[in-house]
């Protein structure tokens, strides 16, 4: 697995990561990483690779854009000196275009989302060991939906910048559009935005993956 022994993971991103994790740290127990997906990584981490003592922290933050992470970086990220970095941002920046369109003051456009995107990644990485990018998503299956084909955009940006600055991809809109052969959208999410459990357990599943993460370990001694 790409992560090793005593290494700190910390997320960030907006409502999607966050989902209720303590403030202003959150880390530790009695749901202090939340009920998304960053608890469900962190539990298996814990339950497969225990032994590699990996502390996992959550620096989501309801409603956050592009902007709000440029703007506490430093305090969120660079203060807390991980190892790993992983960012899911870009589904307000998108959403705000749509149920807020006249509130243009809030709108993050493609070109201000690429070009801070890239210098908090350019920024960070000589610091780290690693960066992991998600894409982020809207669960929708007909991609000429306008917030959908906006989104894919934007998804596009990451995979870019992730492909320049040598960090790990995950498509996490890949991910959903898997599910979304077998569930309709509100069933994943009744907003198309915030997951149900199923759908953190996607988004919990391809970040796993992306970190090389052996599912069987240690399982020679179950009963089948």
């Amino acid at each position: 697995m790409r992560i090793s022994k005593g290494q700190k993971l910390l997320f960030i991103g907006d409502s999607i990561t966050d989902c209720d994790r303590a403030k202003p740290e959150g880390e530790g127990l009695f749901g202090a990483l939340g009920t998304g997906y960053v608890s469900y990584v962190n539990a298996l981490l814990q339950t497969v690779y225990p032994e590699l003592e990996i502390r996992v922290v959550n620096k989501g933050i309801s409603g956050n854009t592009i902007r709000d992470l440029k703007a506490r970086w430093q305090e969120d990220v660079m203060h807390e000196r991980p190892d790993w970095v992983s960012i899911l941002i870009g589904i307000n920046d998108v959403w705000r275009q749509y149920d807020a369109p006249f509130m243009k003051e809030k709108h993050v456009y493609l070109d201000e989302y690429e070009e801070t995107l890239r210098t908090l990644v350019t920024a960070t990485k000589h610091s780290v060991e690693g960066i992991i990018l998600m894409s982020p998503f809207y669960i929708e299956s007909n991609k000429l939906d306008a917030m959908r084909y906006t989104m894919d955009q934007y998804g596009s940006v990451v995979k870019k910048i992730a492909q320049e600055t040598n960090s790990l991809f995950v498509d996490i809109q890949g991910a959903f559009d898997r599910l979304l052969k077998f569930f309709y959208p509100a069933a994943l999410a009744w907003d198309r935005v915030h997951p149900s459990a199923t759908g953190h357990m996607v988004i919990a599943q391809a970040f796993l993956v992306a970190i090389n993460f052996e599912w069987k370990k240690n399982c020679d001694n179950f009963v089948y």
